[in-house]
């Protein structure tokens, strides 16, 4: 079974104007994040627009990263789904090519107990699999469900192959439970940029890593700042969290927007900002799916603020950009061509 540790990209999906898969352009962003040194990818996350691949375009672009990432970085490939029989049938499709550890996201809408998603969800997948990671996924701010400490120490004990969790709960509280009730030995793996230094820095929750949006575009910078915290190396570590805050904004950009019947709040939900950015700086990346669209004007200066922000502070992030796409990103990033057909007039 894979140690985790570090940094793990959650890949975008990049898609050609007319919204098919860009295989192409998915194998040259695998090719920049193993140069770059990620401990992995995780292939159809949320990141990857999941809820708008079919399967067959899931099950190829989980083919894609595996067979370009090879054997010294971990793919982990998105199989959950809010059907436990879909999600038996990806993870078999997983399996069979060889892929050692998947992601299953708690089922969204339909919103089983806690109970219930260990009983007629993981546990299905856990016993079928047993030489696969099962990681759980749990981020109730998308699902509206959750899969509860207690719940995942139960499977921790039943299955030797659920030994990580994926949490993006934004609740500390709810992360020290689960490493009390799971012990030393269970790896936790921050799902929110934001959160990574305080969970890998806090003794009681001590997480493995992340599995990040935001090294998409910076890999490197993500995998050193995770490094530094496990080193120990905390001035070093708070200045890297500091340098990519910026970046770690583009998660979620709110915005106010008025229309004829009042004004409206707006969240651009990753991968929007993401992709957006991508875009401007010359990465493969297209537009998102519908029904996500494009940023308002006033995300899309959102995004442009906090990236020029990142190039003037601290250059040597977006550097490796620079030099593996050949663009230049100062021009990218000031001229309004690369960007002004990317928001809602």
């Amino acid at each position: 079974m894979h140690k985790f540790s570090g940094c793990y990209t959650a890949m975008i999906t990049p898609l050609s104007n007319s919204y098919e898969v860009d295989y192409e352009g998915l194998s040259t962003l695998v090719e920049f994040q193993v140069r770059e040194g990620v401990s992995g990818i995780l292939a159809v996350g949320t990141t990857g627009e999941s809820p708008t691949l079919d399967w067959n375009e899931h099950n190829q672009v989980i083919e894609k990263i595996f067979s370009c990432a090879g054997e010294n970085r971990l793919t982990i490939a998105g199989t959950g789904s809010n059907s436990t029989k879909e999600t038996l049938k990806a993870t078999r499709h997983a399996a069979q090519i060889g892929i050692k550890a998947v992601l299953l996201v708690d089922p969204y809408y339909n919103g089983p107990s806690s109970i219930e998603i260990r009983k007629e969800y993981v546990e299905p997948i856990a016993q079928n699999f047993p030489d696969i990671q099962v990681i759980p996924y749990v981020i109730p701010g998308r699902t509206g469900t959750q899969l509860y400490p207690q719940d995942i120490a139960t499977l921790y004990q039943l299955y030797p192959n659920v030994n990580v969790v994926k949490e993006a709960t934004g609740n500390l509280e709810n992360m020290r439970l689960t490493r009390s009730l799971c012990g030393k030995d269970f790896s936790i793996l921050s799902g929110d940029d934001d959160k990574t230094f305080e969970m890998m820095n806090s003794p009681d929750i001590v997480a493995a890593g992340v599995i990040s949006v935001a090294s998409n575009i910076a890999p490197r910078t993500v995998q050193n700042l995770v490094q530094a915290i496990k080193s120990q190396k905390i001035n070093e570590a708070k200045r890297l969290k500091t340098a990519l805050q910026p970046l770690f904004n583009l998660v979620t950009i709110k915005t106010i927007e008025e229309t004829p019947f009042g004004p409206v709040l707006c969240r651009a939900r990753n991968p929007l900002g993401f992709k957006t950015l991508m875009r401007i700086l010359g990465m493969p990346s297209g537009p998102c799916r519908q029904p996500l669209g494009k940023m308002t004007k006033a995300g899309l200066n959102i995004v442009l603020d906090n990236a020029r922000k990142v190039y003037e502070l601290n250059p040597e992030i977006l550097k490796p950009i620079e030099n593996f796409f050949d663009v230049d990103l100062q021009e990218r990033l000031n001229d309004k061509k690369f960007w002004k057909a990317l928001y809602y007039d």
